[in-house]
Parts: structure tokens; C-alpha cells; sequence
């Protein structure tokens, strides 16, 4: 009978504590339980896992297996240290050691699943701790899983409750406000389900936020594209400007040319700091559409000579 490696099985060093036992154990139990796992040989994997951890996870138990450590060479029959039968009472009538944990073997497993060694090595003691395990079962935390919310820029900005659909289920959400593109919402025990009696896993709503008609969302901060009149860029003006709080007044400096930042400090998403409004000034020119609107034109022609290209260089040799 060859000596298992139990350690080896969980990836663990011999010198590890119960708690990364514990940790090494549940990760690999996950991974290779047969309702869930994709791996070729999850089945097998799965009992060499339950088994390491039926002796390794029990302090007695183990304290008895790392006296094999001396007795064995790989390749070679096993044969169980001296005193054995002392740890374990090898037989029906024998003492049984510690309670095992819940987190064991999957419910329904028969004694052929476990392999011999684990059979030499403790007899008809295993085969009561295990039917204490099978009654109790195997639990396991079901997965998290990932979707996407899709919220209107007002909707971010305000936060609060919003109704999401999650395949056949309805879900109110709460959104906190302020909430930007790409953070993750967690519904605690709204994932997949856990597997004999586990926790749910949890949920995480990725936010995406719907592009607005007039705002752009950059950061924490919006933007907004202001149109102004020419009249209002020269000689300045007091104009009311819209934000997602309702709109403010806000001063155009005299003599402001198109592509001109202004900023509404804390106008913008809510945090810690708030993000700001920067208004990017867009001036319009109002249409030559009538005699009167020509006139007026034709007039400031001649009366305001202004060539705005004077200053770009000429088309044969410029320097």
C-alpha cells in the first residue's frame, strides 16, 4: 500500500496552520466539486481532496499521519507507525477521535470512495466519522456572479432605489449617489446558489451609464457645451446655465472666444469631493435670414474691420 502524499494534495507545507488548511482545502473543493467543476478529472480530484482533509483537518488525526513520516518510502508497501491502534482503536469498537468539520465530503459518498491507504490507515474508525459526515453533508459557497446595471445620468446622480431584472428575477437596487462608470455594486447572497444547505455567492452589477443629450460625464466631473451670442462673448453677460440640481446663473467674461472653459465648482457627480460642471463656451452666429438681419451684417462690415486670420501665415513661403 503506497504512502499519500496529503499535504501534497492540498498544495499545502507540512508546517501549515489549520486556518491555510481550512482556506487550501475549501478553494480545492470548489474547484473540483462534480455539480460545478469542468475539469476532466474533477470526480477524483474532489475525493483525494475530501480525503487529505479528513485526516489533515481533524488535530489528532493529523498529529497520528506525520508519524508516518519515518515509516514509508515512496514506492514501497505502507505499513501504519507503531501504536497505531492507540490514536484510533483500529476497529468498530475502538475510540473515535474528534468530531470532523461540516465542510467534507459531498453527501451519498460510499466507503469505496475513499482509497485503500485511507482505509489501512484508519479502519473502521473512518468508516463512522464518515457516516457522521454523509448525514451532515457537504456544503459549499455557491459563486458570485457578475451583470450589468444600465442607469441614466440622472438616475447616478441622485442615487437611490432602481428596479433591475436579473434573468427571472426582480431585484430593487440601491444606487448610491454619485455612483460613476465601471464601479461594481455587491448584493450580498444574490449570486448562484450554495451547494448542500451553502451561502448564496454574491452579486455584482457592473454600472454603465447611458450617454446624456447635453452632459458629459468625465470622471466625477460634467461637461456641458454652452452656446452663447456673439454680443454676449464681447461684451460679456450673466446667462442661465443648466446643471443635473436645476440651473444657476453663471458671468460669461467680456471678450470670451469659443472653446472657453468656465468652471461650476462641486456642480459636478457627489463624493468625496464632489466633481465639478466645466462649461466649454460655443459661440453662435445668429443666420443672415431676412433684409434686416443682412443690413445689420453689411453694417458691421464696414464700421468693425476685423480679419480673425491675419495673424496664420501665407500660403507661398511662409516661415
Amino acid at each position: 500500500m503506497e504512502y499519500k502524499d496529503y499535504y501534497k494534495v492540498l498544495g499545502v507545507d507540512r508546517s501549515a496552520s489549520q486556518d491555510d488548511l481550512k482556506k487550501a482545502y475549501r478553494r480545492l473543493a470548489r474547484k473540483y466539486h462534480p455539480d460545478v467543476s469542468k475539469e476532466a478529472n474533477a470526480e477524483d480530484r474532489f475525493k483525494e481532496v475530501n480525503e487529505a482533509y479528513e485526516v489533515l483537518g481533524d488535530a489528532e488525526k493529523r498529529k497520528a499521519y506525520d508519524q508516518l513520516g519515518s515509516n514509508w518510502r515512496s514506492g514501497e508497501d505502507f505499513r501504519p507507525p507503531p501504536d497505531w491502534d492507540a490514536w484510533f482503536g483500529g476497529g468498530a469498537g475502538g475510540p473515535q477521535p474528534g468530531g470532523f468539520r461540516d465542510a467534507g465530503p459531498q453527501a451519498g459518498f460510499s466507503e469505496s470512495d475513499f482509497s485503500d491507504f485511507f482505509e489501512t490507515l484508519f479502519g473502521g474508525s473512518a468508516r463512522r466519522t464518515r457516516g457522521h459526515r454523509t448525514q451532515r453533508g457537504f456544503a459549499s459557497r455557491g459563486q458570485d456572479q457578475n451583470a450589468r446595471i444600465q442607469l441614466d445620468l440622472e438616475q447616478a446622480f441622485r442615487g437611490g432605489s432602481v428596479p433591475v431584472r436579473i434573468g427571472e428575477r426582480s431585484l430593487q437596487v440601491k444606487i448610491p449617489a454619485g455612483v460613476t462608470e465601471g464601479k461594481r455594486i455587491r448584493l450580498s447572497g444574490q449570486g448562484a446558489q450554495g451547494v448542500g444547505g451553502g451561502d448564496a455567492g454574491d452579486l455584482y452589477l457592473e454600472v454603465r451609464i447611458r450617454p446624456h443629450r447635453h452632459f458629459r460625464l468625465e470622471g466625477r466631473d460634467i461637461h456641458l457645451d454652452l452656446p452663447i451670442t456673439p454680443w454676449e462673448a464681447a461684451l460679456g453677460a450673466t446667462v442661465s446655465v443648466p446643471t443635473l440640481e436645476g440651473r444657476v446663473d453663471m458671468k460669461v467674461p467680456a471678450g470670451s472666444r469659443s472653446g472657453g472653459k468656465l468652471r461650476l465648482k462641486g456642480r459636478g457627480m457627489p463624493g468625496s469631493p464632489p466633481g465639478d460642471q466645466y462649461l466649454i463656451l460655443q459661440i453662435v452666429t445668429p443666420p443672415a435670414d431676412s433684409d434686416k438681419a443682412r443690413e445689420l451684417y453689411e453694417r458691421m462690415q464696414k464700421e468693425m474691420p476685423f480679419n480673425p486670420r491675419e495673424h496664420l501665415p501665407g500660403m507661398m513661403g511662409a516661415g
